[in-house]
């Protein structure tokens, strides 16, 4: 036992080191038992490694201590193998460790034979590698499948940022065209309601600028498309921030309506406002004209009521229109407006009373409709958020 004693000087300090360090490397995969197992060898072997290599003798030390920490490191080694058998799912590691620590505490208890020892090692140490081995294959398995789920994602996410890229484009192209409710409402794949034709409370707002006609015959054609050009764009971003739609524009004419496709609390409230807006961004816009002498100014009408809604025209080229008697209102209290007057149907400052001021007209009679129409000139707001 001569050997058994000079080894076990170094083992004393190199044991617990190799436990620790076991203990750090559970984050592994199979790490902590291979370290573990590997810890119970150089318990083992080290001082014999050192007296053969290097003439290094250690001091003496209790053998059956040092056999304690052999066969205790082996079964901590084992205990990580059981552990990780429900990580890789294969129990050949843990029978191959169990056996090693069975032939480990038989040689060192019962009948000590090195070559018995040496055995019980290489199983221990094939137990933990081969264990390792399996980790990492389930490992390596799950990346693929990480990677491969990652790909997937990639693929789609490229694929949703193409189709709403061209979502965009074809937003914009249709904005050209549509109003941008009907334009998003048509790219959002919303298509099949606007085909079916239904009923909506609305509120419906005309403009035209007045003495146009005179104007246009004043002026050059290229001011004549300057002032119009300027109208319908500040006309359409107003309309469009205050969540109008536009039913059409028709030369110097145009109609708005609220409440479809995109519902609002205070259609008429919200026509009136777009209203005043209009004919104070037209004022700025007409406003050297003015000063040259011409009368140009702009007629403003508004009505409520239900209408009727839907696409109106042929396939290839349709407008989403609001069709009843409250269209017909709005458009003709619009031409019985006087330069830079907003007229309003009783109905539609019925919703709005007391947060408007107004003038009552008296009864109007306006072209096409049978009775005549009481309506108020509006004169400015009041407080048109509140209830």
């Amino acid at each position: 036992m001569k050997s058994r004693q000079t080894m076990t000087g170094t083992a004393t300090s190199s044991a617990p080191e190799g436990a620790a360090v076991g203990v750090r490397a559970g984050m592994s995969a199979g790490g902590a038992a291979t370290i573990a197992a590997f810890a119970s060898l150089v318990t083992c072997y080290v001082g014999v490694a050192l007296e053969a290599l290097f003439g290094i003798e250690g001091m003496a030390f209790n053998p059956h201590l040092q056999a304690v920490l052999m066969w205790a490191l082996a079964l901590v080694a084992t205990g990580f193998v059981f552990r990780d058998r429900d990580r890789h799912g294969s129990d050949l590691p843990l029978v191959i460790a169990g056996l090693a620590d069975i032939v480990l505490i038989a040689t060192l208890y019962f009948h000590y034979d090195h070559r018995f020892e040496a055995l019980a090692y290489v199983l221990l140490i094939i137990a933990t590698l081969m264990n390792q081995n399996l980790l990492l294959r389930v490992l390596n398995r799950k990346v693929r499948s990480q990677t491969a789920e990652i790909s997937e994602l990639n693929a789609r996410l490229a694929t949703k940022v193409e189709r709403q890229a061209g979502q965009i484009s074809r937003l914009e192209r249709l904005k050209e065209f549509l109003a941008p409710q009907i334009a998003q409402v048509v790219v959002d794949g919303g298509r099949e309601d606007l085909l079916r034709t239904h009923r909506r409370y609305i509120a419906c707002l005309f403009c035209d600028i007045r003495n146009f006609t005179a104007l246009s015959e004043a002026l050059d054609p290229e001011d004549v498309i300057d002032i119009l050009q300027r109208y319908h764009d500040r006309s359409g971003t107003l309309a469009a921030a205050s969540g109008g739609t536009i039913g059409f524009r028709s030369g110097d004419g145009l109609m708005i309506y609220f409440n479809d496709p995109i519902p609002c609390d205070a259609p008429v409230g919200d026509a009136v406002q777009l209203a005043l807006n209009i004919r104070a961004e037209f004022a700025e816009i007409c406003a050297p004209w003015r000063r040259m002498g011409h009368a140009v100014g702009i007629g403003l009408g508004i009505s409520s009521g239900h209408a009727t809604m839907g696409l109106v025209g042929r396939e290839g080229r349709a407008d989403y229109t609001a069709v009843g008697g409250v269209v017909n209102i709005a458009s003709r209290l619009c031409d019985a407006a006087a330069q830079d007057e907003i007229l309003i149907s009783q109905r539609a400052f019925m919703d709005v009373e007391g947060h408007l001021s107004v003038e009552p007209v008296g009864g109007l009679t306006l072209k096409g409709i049978a009775n005549p129409v009481d309506a108020y000139r509006v004169l400015g707001l009041q407080d048109l958020g509140a209830d």
